[in-house]
C-alpha cells in the first residue's frame, strides 16, 4: 500500500510539472523551436535503453516468482547497467547542450527542460540505488516480494520518460 502512496506522490509532482509545461507551450508556441536543439537520437537511445531495463525487471520479477534468486539478482543488475547507459548519455546531452549555450538562464523551455530531466534523472538514480539493494538481498534469497515492488517503481520511472520524451524532444 504504501509503495501505491508513495507513487502517486511522484504522480502528482511529475503530473504538476508537466500540466505546467504544457500551459507555457500553450501560451508560448515559439518554444517549438527552442525543442529542435535538443538531441533527438540520444533521447532516443535513452528510450529504448529506458525500455529495455524494463524488460529486465520483468525477467526478474519472474525469476524471483519461480525462487530463481540469483538469476533475479542479475537481471536487476543489468537492469542498474541500463540506469547508468541512461545516465552517460544524459550527461553527454547535457554538457552538448550547455556547450552550445543551451541552459537554464536561455528562456523558459531550458528552465522546463533541465528541471523535468533532471528530476527525471534523480529518480532514475533512487531507483538504482534501491534496484542494488534488493538484488544484494534477493541474491541471498531475503525478501523476493521486492523485486516486484523496485520492478512497479522503475516501470514507473519509464512511463515519466515517455511523456517526457516527445514533450521536450519532438516538441518541434
Amino acid at each position: 500500500m504504501a509503495m501505491w502512496w508513495f507513487l502517486a506522490s511522484e504522480i502528482v509532482i511529475f503530473g504538476g510539472l508537466v500540466f505546467t509545461y504544457l500551459l507555457f507551450l500553450w501560451r508560448y508556441p515559439e518554444w517549438t523551436e527552442e525543442a529542435a536543439h535538443t538531441l533527438t537520437n540520444a533521447g532516443a537511445i535513452n528510450t529504448f535503453v529506458l525500455l529495455t531495463s524494463s524488460y529486465f525487471v520483468v525477467l526478474a520479477h519472474d525469476a524471483a516468482h519461480h525462487e530463481r534468486y540469483q538469476k533475479a539478482a542479475r537481471l536487476l543488475a543489468l537492469t542498474v547497467a541500463g540506469g547508468f547507459v541512461f545516465l552517460a548519455v544524459k550527461t553527454y546531452e547535457y554538457s552538448h547542450e550547455i556547450h552550445a549555450g543551451f541552459v537554464p538562464a536561455r528562456s523558459v523551455f531550458w528552465s522546463f527542460y533541465y528541471t523535468l530531466t533532471g528530476l527525471h534523472a534523480l529518480h532514475v538514480i533512487g531507483g538504482m540505488v534501491a534496484m542494488t539493494v534488493v538484488a544484494l538481498a534477493v541474491r541471498k534469497g531475503q525478501n523476493p516480494q521486492r523485486v516486484e515492488y523496485v520492478g512497479i517503481y522503475w516501470h514507473f520511472v519509464d512511463v515519466v520518460w515517455i511523456f517526457l520524451f516527445p514533450l521536450l524532444y519532438l516538441a518541434s
